[in-house]
């Protein structure tokens, strides 16, 4: 006997800084909205540029949105409840257990959108985006613009001086604007303002 299929799946959205990557999120977040679905849309505690409880692109647009610090807490506030899509932005910050959460909920049938930086400002993989890209059935990677000579960038520097010892470090230094970071092609990912 046949039973209807599970929609659950997983779409990741990640690029360097200034790619467009929440913004992407919340067209998709809109989307569904005018589609009827029940959306909830998750933010990392880090975040607190536009306050807390908001996902705002760069560009300004912005919604509402619950708070976790880890994927245990995307987890529990979760918890019971069963919406049709859930939307998480800033996903570099919730480490690597945000892998299997991602890969339950969309078992139980919820579309997970997830958007984050792929690299860190020194050009290196960060997790937990290569994982999820690597198992999710939808891949959008965006590019930004070199700050430099204006080709497609797939990279962000950090040019403010008080740099962090490790770009893998999840921790609140990471979060900023162009007055920390710029967007990078390869050719001059490590060239001077």
């Amino acid at each position: 006997m046949r039973t209807e299929p599970v929609r659950g799946h997983v779409e990741v959205v990640c690029g360097p800084m200034f790619a467009g990557k929440s913004e992407e999120l919340l067209r998709r977040v809109r989307r569904a909205r005018l589609a009827g679905l029940e959306v909830e849309v998750v933010n990392h505690a880090l975040d607190t540029r536009h306050g807390t409880g908001r996902v705002v692109s760069h560009s300004g647009l912005g919604v509402d949105s619950l708070v976790a610090a880890d994927a245990t807490g995307l987890l529990d506030l979760l918890q019971g409840r069963s919406p049709d899509l859930v939307a998480i932005d800033e996903a570099q910050f919730f480490g690597p257990d945000l892998v299997e959460v991602v890969d339950g909920l969309a078992r139980r049938g919820i579309v997970v959108m997830v958007a984050g930086l792929c690299v860190t400002f020194d050009g290196r993989p960060f997790e937990p985006l290569p994982t999820l890209m690597a198992t999710a059935e939808v891949v959008t990677r965006l590019t930004a613009v070199c700050a430099v000579c204006g080709a497609d960038a797939a990279f962000h520097q950090r040019v403010d001086p008080a740099t962090v010892s490790d770009a893998l470090s999840a921790g609140a230094e990471h979060v900023g604007g162009t007055e920390t970071y710029q967007a990078r092609c390869r050719h001059h990912r490590d060239a001077a303002r």
